[in-house]
């Protein structure tokens, strides 16, 4: 079963305009839009002193894992998760039934303005991705099932757009 839409080029670029003003208001140091499976999908922020792959991953079980807690304690789920940090802090939300939103921010700023400015950063988050789920609806990836020693299905040259005189 398809857990991403497929996302174009545009897509890309609404979500990182999202994360782009989310960081800026939120004064968040980078944040993700990652998978349920810890794939990372998008980002925007002073990434270069993190791993992003591995924080993608590693929150996504975080988060997984804080979901089972919250059915042990009798709620339907938990909605983020926040860890505090000496340095730094990192607030993961939920974004859609595929994906979340995952920031990492200074730990001298407050976590209630990220989660603040979070609240409308994953409704745009989530809008977006429903336009891409209804522009191909039967469409979309796995990102789970994807074998990286064959990248062909998802690498491929943007086809001409009409009207466009110059080859791709």
């Amino acid at each position: 079963m398809a857990t991403l839409p497929q996302l174009t080029e545009e897509d890309i670029q609404k979500l990182g305009e999202t994360l782009r003003e989310f960081n800026a208001s939120a004064d968040a140091s980078v944040s993700l839009i990652i998978d349920k499976a810890g794939f990372l999908i998008t980002h925007h922020g002073e990434a270069e002193e993190f791993d992003l792959t591995t924080i993608a991953a590693l929150a996504s079980g975080a988060f997984m894992a804080n979901q089972t807690i919250a059915g042990l304690v009798s709620e339907t789920t938990f909605n983020s998760t926040y860890q505090q940090g000496e340095n730094y802090s990192l607030f993961v939300i939920n974004a859609d039934e595929h994906c979340m939103l995952v920031v990492i921010f200074k730990s001298q700023s407050g976590v209630g303005v990220v989660k603040y400015y979070a609240t409308t950063a994953v409704k745009r988050i989530a809008r977006q991705l429903k336009i891409a789920r209804k522009r191909a609806p039967n469409e979309g990836l796995d990102l789970s099932m994807l074998n990286v020693a064959d990248t062909q299905y998802f690498f491929r040259k943007k086809e001409k757009e009409p009207g466009n005189k110059k080859a791709p």
